[in-house]
């Protein structure tokens, strides 16, 4: 993971179900940033439902962004594919295409936010700060607890609150 209290703005080629976006633009709300797959079985499974019960929850102070970001089977994950899977799956959370690189790995942000896999799950603070990151699904009861101690925090606490690192 980068080390650093606040992630460079995505390199985003498309968005899907909204208008660009940008983490600057997102400053003061609570934001839930998942990466994932649309082939990856544990995001299709556990997170991407996850994601989207969270996002029905229309808080007005948190916002749920999915990053498609394709490190592999690139000849299938196609633009046209995510937009059919997001309707078929009923994924309403605005949803950016992370840019590909000319060597065909790792995506652009993947790469740059220092990200290992999917599914991954970022939780900003208000301030746009780094609070969370966890590569693999987590117990709906753990990730509903830290957004709502990220909610529950006042505007200016987020520059001294505690940062959480996990992984699997």
């Amino acid at each position: 993971m980068v080390s650093m209290t606040t992630l460079p703005e995505p390199d985003i080629t498309e968005w899907i179900n909204s208008p660009p976006l940008t983490l600057a633009g997102l400053r003061g709300k609570v934001v839930a940033l998942h990466t994932f797959q649309m082939l990856c079985p544990g995001c299709v499974n556990r997170s991407l439902p996850q994601m989207q019960q969270v996002h029905s929850m229309r808080m007005p102070d948190l916002a749920v962004i999915g990053i498609h970001t394709v490190f592999e089977h690139h000849e299938v994950m196609t633009p046209a594919a995510l937009k059919v899977f997001l309707s078929e799956y009923r994924l309403t959370f605005p949803v950016g295409i992370d840019r590909p690189r000319e060597d065909g790995f790792m995506p652009v942000t993947m790469r740059e936010w220092g990200l290992q896999g999917t599914p991954t799950t970022l939780l900003l603070d208000r301030e746009g700060r780094l609070r969370h990151h966890a590569l693999g699904a987590e117990a709906d009861l753990v990730l509903g607890l830290r957004i709502g101690a990220l909610l529950g925090e006042a505007p200016n606490a987020a520059a001294t609150g505690p940062s959480c690192t996990t992984h699997g």
